[in-house]
């Protein structure tokens, strides 16, 4: 250390002035200062000089380098130097202890240096000890809980706290020593001399402190709480990940953003893009291998993979779409006929973006499925099909929501993934097929889907964003149209296909089957022959359905045996298919069909007309009567509706009993039984209660039905006979089996006429009924009430030869 010089150029009550940057020194604290600009050099070796003592007080701008008055704080604290070190580089390292506060009355700059003239500030106080001692309370109370919070806080100051000796020093002391207290607030407690204000402000200044050091304290809990719950794989994890990093193997950062590229190339709605951006946000900050990264990742990338907006386009050539209908599938004209509208109305109307939504319904096997597929091809479009046979959940409609573990959005979403474009054709198969559990009723998700006023905004519950489905063609099928939901078949616009007839199927075999099946097994048409004659007796025989399915396997099954005919016989060049080769590769008939009565007394048999899932068929009714009490025996597992309808003929029967020639007591001794063969096939239905009504009339009179006649109605009390449906199907099952009149109710005559307009029905005899009475009519080879005449003649004629014949034995009893 270096004395000073005892010499003194400054005069009385003028002090040299060292500036500093970023310090405020206050009374009895001793700070080391550097002093290292030629301004503060001089001012230092001044005061070496005389007594040691200086005027310190701080710049406003900590950027200036030569300070003039205004660029200083006006109050300062006079100190003194308690030691100089000089540096090799020429600044001086001061130790400066402050002394007062002071305040600066006026400037002067000489010999290089800045003197002031100062005014002392004595720290002033009230008189009411009481109000000093509260506050000073206050402050010991906050420096102390400050000081808990804080490690760095001296522990000495902190003993001094608790144990005060002089409030004005250690409120001093305590301000100087608090690192997070600014050099403004630092200033403006330097500033105040009046000690409670003093104390006032630095109790402000540590509620203040405290309240920012125990939420900080919160957070570092809540942290150390998330690091302790991730454990050992987390730091793990983030170690290979920086490993990984460092290798250049893995950059998570490019990853995000090339996904934020694809999220705006979309082109997402508002909402979506929305969503999808917080996911992403909340995806960055979560450790890559969580369980919720992965599902967050799951869920960005379903949104991504999705089409949004594009769209393909459709081909609207009429001629183009019709040709691709009639080239895939034989007859369903009805079903290419609105295809084609909507094409038209397409092409007519630029407006027109809601699609249609179709349901095809008929039995298996007449080429739903293939059509839907068609229809896309001619449209031009993406096919999806969804399988909805035996779907009992909700969620497989709908989706399921993210909480739960490998959860997916629904067969929906999936299948406009799988599309790829916004407007594919989507088949929903099998509509009538789905059940409903505890779980759900996939019927009721359907409505909204269905629904082209709702559609637009579909939700799934994985996604939980709107999905415009509007555009997507539905199109459903289903065998039996009664077992789909009324809401849901309401949405829906039905188009019938019935089973094809013996004419359709021969060709349907010749120009799809057949060929189909030789290119599958690399035959020419040379070695596989069959002639139509055949074709008809494999159709007639061995398969009995409504569509083609059987045939199909029934045609492949001829051409492998083909095949190995030729592998076995070199020479063979071909193979002609003949009554004992069909006998010999596919066995004895499969199918026989019903032998129907054809000689003249067919009294109490009727030939009825039935619909079955596979199509039409014929079945016969047969009744006997018998001495009894007037008992009705129904057998051939008859269901409910069927059952009664065997009652409301029988009472139809007694109301009518005396035009009929029925004794009018009939029913008190006869008992009569109704039964239809084939009694392991269960039937039901209203539409064969004219039949068993003719078949008892038959039987109760013993008048003989027409040969190769056949029926179908429901019959009410009053003898009214009302409409039935399904009569496609069982007008061409009785061309097969040569009926050659058919009565059907006057009610059907606006289906018979559509039906006519796709199928062939010139050889059957049409009679349209109204009544029982119209019924009877056609029926027996002899009207009935005139037969009902003769049976009444005939009664008389058999009373009046036993009344003769009574008489005559009397008279030979009273000769004798």
């Amino acid at each position: 250390m270096i004395e000073a010089e005892v010499a003194n150029n400054i005069p009385d009550n003028f002090l040299p002035l060292l500036p500093l940057k970023n310090v405020v020194i206050l009374p009895k604290s001793i700070i080391p200062i550097i002093v290292g600009r030629p301004l503060s050099i001089q001012a230092v070796e001044q005061a070496l000089k005389g007594d040691r003592q200086l005027f310190i007080t701080t710049q406003k701008d900590q950027n200036i380098e030569s300070p003039v008055e205004k660029d200083l704080f006006s109050h300062g604290t006079r100190s003194t130097i308690l030691q100089v070190m000089r540096m090799p580089n020429g600044s001086l390292k001061i130790l400066a202890e402050g002394i007062c506060r002071a305040k600066i009355t006026q400037f002067e700059e000489k010999d290089g240096f800045i003197s002031v003239k100062h005014q002392d500030l004595p720290t002033t106080h009230d008189t009411l000890t009481v109000k000093l001692e509260a506050l000073w309370r206050q402050l010991q109370e906050l420096y102390l809980k400050y000081a808990k919070l804080n490690d760095k806080a001296p522990a000495d100051i902190v003993s001094m706290v608790k144990d005060p000796k002089d409030m004005d020093y250690i409120t001093d002391t305590v301000a100087m020593h608090i690192e997070k207290l600014t050099l403004e607030k630092r200033q403006a407690i330097l500033e105040l001399p009046n000690l409670q204000k003093r104390m006032l402000a630095l109790s402000t200044f540590l509620k203040q402190e405290i309240s920012i050091l125990q939420t900080e304290q919160k957070i570092r809990g809540r942290v150390q709480i998330q690091v302790e719950k991730s454990q050992k794989e987390y730091y793990l994890h983030e170690q290979i990940k920086a490993i990984q990093k460092e290798l250049g193997r893995e950059d998570l950062d490019s990853e995000m953003e090339n996904i934020k590229k694809k999220v705006k190339g979309l082109k997402l709605p508002n909402l979506v893009t929305e969503k999808v951006n917080k996911e992403i946000h909340r995806l960055e900050q979560m450790p890559a291998l969580s369980s919720e990264a992965v599902v967050s990742r799951h869920f960005i990338d379903w949104i991504i993979s999705l089409p949004w907006l594009k769209e393909s386009r459709d081909t609207l050539s009429l001629s183009q779409a019709e040709h691709i209908l009639n080239k895939s599938h034989a007859g369903l004209k009805k079903s290419k006929e609105r295809i084609i509208e909507f094409l038209a109305a397409k092409k007519f109307s630029k407006n027109l973006h809601k699609s249609p939504i179709i349901c095809l319904v008929g039995p298996p096997g007449v080429g739903k499925t293939s059509l839907v597929k068609s229809i896309a091809q001619s449209l031009g479009r993406k096919f999806v099909r969804i399988s909805l046979g035996g779907v009992r959940d909700e969620a497989e409609i709908r989706g399921h929501r993210r909480t739960y573990v490998g959860s997916l959005p629904g067969k929906i979403i999936q299948a406009m993934k799988k599309a790829g474009t916004i407007n594919p054709v989507i088949l929903l198969d099998e509509i009538d097929k789905m059940s409903r559990d505890m779980q759900g009723d996939p019927a009721a998700a359907l409505l909204e889907v269905l629904d082209p006023e709702q559609n637009a905004s579909f939700v799934d519950h994985f996604l939980e964003v709107d999905y415009d489905l509007s555009k997507v063609m539905f199109i459903a099928t289903a065998n039996i149209m009664d077992n789909i939901p009324y809401p849901l078949f309401d949405r829906l616009e039905i188009i019938s296909l019935s089973g094809y007839t013996s004419e359709e199927k021969i060709d349907i075999a010749k120009k799809f089957l057949i060929p189909k099946n030789l290119k599958e097994y690399s035959l020419n048409k040379s070695q596989f022959i069959l002639s139509d004659e055949l074709l008809i007796h494999i159709i007639n025989e061995y398969t009995k359905e409504a569509g083609i399915r059987q045939l199909d396997r029934i045609i492949a099954k001829l051409m492998r045996k083909t095949i190995q005919h030729l592998l076995k016989n070199k020479q063979a060049k071909n193979v002609t298919i003949t009554n004992e080769i069909v006998l010999d590769w596919l066995g004895h008939v499969t199918f026989r069909k019903t032998n129907l009565t054809s000689n003249s007394t067919r009294i109490g048999i009727v030939t009825g007309l039935a619909w079955t899932e596979v199509g039409g068929d014929v079945l016969e009714v047969e009744t006997s009567v018998i001495p009894g009490k007037g008992g009705l025996t129904l057998t051939g597992q008859l269901g409910d509706v069927m059952q009664e309808s065997a009652h409301t003929a029988l009472t139809y029967i007694r109301s009518r009993s005396t035009e009929l020639g029925i004794k009018s007591n009939f029913y008190t001794t006869k008992d009569f039984h109704v039964h239809i063969p084939e009694g392991a096939t269960p039937k039901d239905g209203p539409s064969a209660g004219i039949t068993m009504c003719v078949a008892l009339i038959s039987a109760f009179t013993e008048n003989p039905v027409k040969n190769k006649l056949a029926m179908t109605g429901e019959i009410t009390l009053q003898g009214r006979v009302l409409g039935v449906g399904g009569l496609k199907e069982k007008l061409l099952a009785a061309q097969q089996y040569a009926i050659e009149q058919v009565i059907v109710p006057q009610e059907n005559f606006n289906d018979i006429e559509e039906i006519k307009k796709d199928t062939n029905l010139d050889a059957i005899k049409l009679t349209f009924v109204s009544t029982m009475d119209e019924v009877l009519q056609e029926a027996f080879v002899e009207n009935p009430y005139t037969w009902a005449k003769k049976l009444h003649q005939k009664a008389k004629s058999k009373v009046k030869t036993k009344k003769t014949a009574l008489k005559k034995n009397s008279t030979k009893k009273t000769k004798e």
